[in-house]
């Protein structure tokens, strides 16, 4: 049966090949990844939405629920054990594991990813876990376009864009906002920008929203009216806003990988599920907002005009009644949200920092306008205008993608109308951060192992290339005891000027330089008067095969040397790496990477 199967792809692989050109065969792959991302998208919102309701539905809004203490503990702890018992791989951080299979994997994702991101986020979440759906099933559409690649055996350049149409079309379909999807794509995941990969991209951005709005509907995620037209004297508080929400996003950036690093020395699963378990219920505990995702939130802060409305997010905690408190609990919430989103993945849960990125946004926003008009200002702020573009601007400082947060924004709810406040909101909030922050959330991680791929063509390649590609092993090794006589026959039959000294563990001593013995080589009177030992040098500079090519070509640059030995960690001989190989795998990359 299983040859059958097999036989019969292998079959459908040739038809194609023969019937269907590459390039449309990549159009057809792109719908049909909209259509997959689409439903898995859906399927992970019904499953999120069914558990909250199930667990929620009966809690007493005038009180504190003691149930919140719980349910959070229980939600990390089932999905430690899915992942640590069924997947048995790590599934957190998923923008950047795609950022990871793109720069050093070509594109290859695990195919446990296509379903495993979406059980664990849904559980996670909806036992109230303070993180967001959206990168999950971001990891999920690019493991789809991945798997769905290498099935029909595609190129390397290929599966890096289907990696990037699932991707496009996971924000798309959960958003119902088809130009964020490409834009997240081309500035977040740094797909490059060019006709053969627009048009995919578009493919299934398209189609995986339509698929979105047949089964939910073509309303915008979040509702939201414009009640009051944006002003022109409004403009400086739009650009103060900005700044505080990248300083907002500075705050979130650092604290996070702060609260992970301490996760991080916490080795024992038990222990991190304690420790985050804790500290995930108690903030939950005392700030209900701060449980799942926290839309109800935004969907308050965005329709509500008046007092009464915005005071009912106090609802189920020990603040309830307390209205002349409602800023300082907002403030708490945008404190603690950091910890409570840090605790639910550093004690075991799956979530991405989409969501919460957007609710402290919008928190953010509110509490700027809020304030300013508590002070009596002489220019009037609407509240729920500037929560919304508070939301783009924290979305911005965090990802790095003013683009993103600008059309994700406007395309979530509906909020054309103030097109040019988001923008000017997300570019002020982006070149706040980018003072402090050099890069995102997501690529400091692998910015700092030299694995990020840009949009700067060089650096690209650089990173794309592999030092076990480049190195080259027929250099003829000698050791440090042998005679001059001995090194000349090895000489006589060797094809380089190099040879590697290397001593019996295998570790290298040096380097003898052909140039530098030639005046002595045929007086054979000296054949038993010098050895290696004395003839060799060292090596300008020893190269390890963990290296980057990046920090190849910078020790290159140093050294000015042409050819340099390359060791592993233990500092036993590998091989030679040469400039001139470097220079035509580049070319090759190059040429490669950069057609259309």
């Amino acid at each position: 049966m299983r040859t059958e199967k097999i036989s019969l792809l292998q079959r459908f692989i040739l038809w194609r090949e023969k019937h269907i050109k590459e390039k449309q065969f990549i159009l057809i792959l792109s719908f049909v990844v909209g259509i997959c991302t689409a439903f898995a998208a859906l399927i992970l919102k019904f499953l999120i939405h069914m558990i909250q309701n199930f667990l929620t539905n009966n809690f007493n809004t005038t009180e504190a629920n003691y149930l919140y203490l719980v349910y959070p503990v229980v939600g990390i702890m089932l999905t430690g054990f899915f992942v640590r018992n069924i997947v048995k791989d790590d599934i957190s951080h998923g923008v950047t594991k795609i950022l990871y299979a793109i720069s050093r994997r070509q594109g290859r994702i695990r195919r446990h990813n296509v379903w495993s991101s979406t059980i664990a986020s849904a559980i996670t979440i909806g036992f109230g876990g303070s993180v967001g759906a959206e990168a999950p099933i971001v990891l999920t559409g690019s493991a789809i376009g991945s798997n769905l690649g290498s099935i029909f055996k595609m190129d390397q350049k290929t599966l890096m864009l289907l990696v990037g149409c699932g991707a496009a079309g996971a924000v798309a379909g959960i958003f119902k906002a088809p130009i964020a999807g490409l834009v997240f794509t081309l500035e977040v995941l740094m797909i490059d920008l060019t006709m053969a990969s627009l048009l995919p991209l578009l493919i299934t951005s398209v189609t995986a929203t339509t698929f979105s709005y047949i089964f939910t509907g073509t309303e915008a995620m979040f509702k939201f009216n414009l009640d009051q037209p944006f002003e022109m004297e409004r403009i400086p508080y739009v650009i103060l806003l900005g700044i505080f929400c990248g300083l907002i996003s500075l705050y979130f950036t650092r604290a996070m990988n702060s609260v992970e690093d301490i996760f991080s020395k916490l080795k024992s699963p038990y222990k991190k599920l304690l420790f985050g378990g804790i500290m995930l219920s108690v903030l939950i505990f005392l700030f209900p907002p701060l449980y799942g995702e926290g839309y109800d939130t935004i969907n308050l802060l965005l329709k509500g005009t008046a007092s009464g409305e915005w005071q009912s997010v106090m609802n189920n905690s020990f603040f309830y009644g307390n209205n002349n408190l409602l800023l300082v609990y907002l403030f708490l919430i945008i404190l603690f949200k950091v910890f409570a989103s840090s605790a639910t993945n550093g004690g075991g849960g799956c979530g991405g920092i989409f969501a919460p990125s957007l609710f402290l946004g919008c928190i953010a926003g509110f509490i700027f306008s809020h304030f300013a008009n508590e002070l009596g200002f002489t220019v009037d702020l609407p509240e729920k205008n500037f929560a919304l573009m508070g939301m783009a601007g924290v979305m911005s400082g965090v990802m790095h993608a003013p683009l993103t947060g600008i059309f994700l924004i406007a395309e979530l709810t509906g909020g054309y109308d103030l097109f040019l406040p988001l923008m000017i909101c997300s570019v002020s909030s982006y070149l706040t951060i980018i003072v402090f922050e050099p890069h995102s959330i997501y690529s400091m991680r692998l910015a700092k192992k030299g694995q990020l791929l840009t949009h700067h063509k060089d650096k690209t390649v650089l990173t794309l290339m592999k030092m076990e590609n480049v190195v080259e092993t027929d250099f003829q090794q000698v050791s440090p005891e042998m005679d001059l006589g001995e090194l000349v026959k090895v000489i006589s039959l060797a094809k380089r000027n190099l040879f590697p000294v290397v001593d019996k563990y295998g570790i290298l001593q040096g380097i003898v330089v052909l140039d530098d013995i030639r005046n002595i080589m045929f007086r054979q009177e000296l054949y038993h008067r010098f050895t290696v030992n004395k003839l060799m040098i060292s090596a300008p500079a020893k190269l390890f095969i963990t290296d980057s090519m990046e920090q190849v070509m910078h020790t290159f640059d140093d050294t000015k040397a042409w050819n340099l030995p390359v060791i592993n960690e233990e500092g036993k001989y590998v091989g030679f790496v040469s400039k001139s190989k470097i220079f035509n795998s580049y070319r090759q990359l190059l040429v490669h990477f950069s057609e259309d």
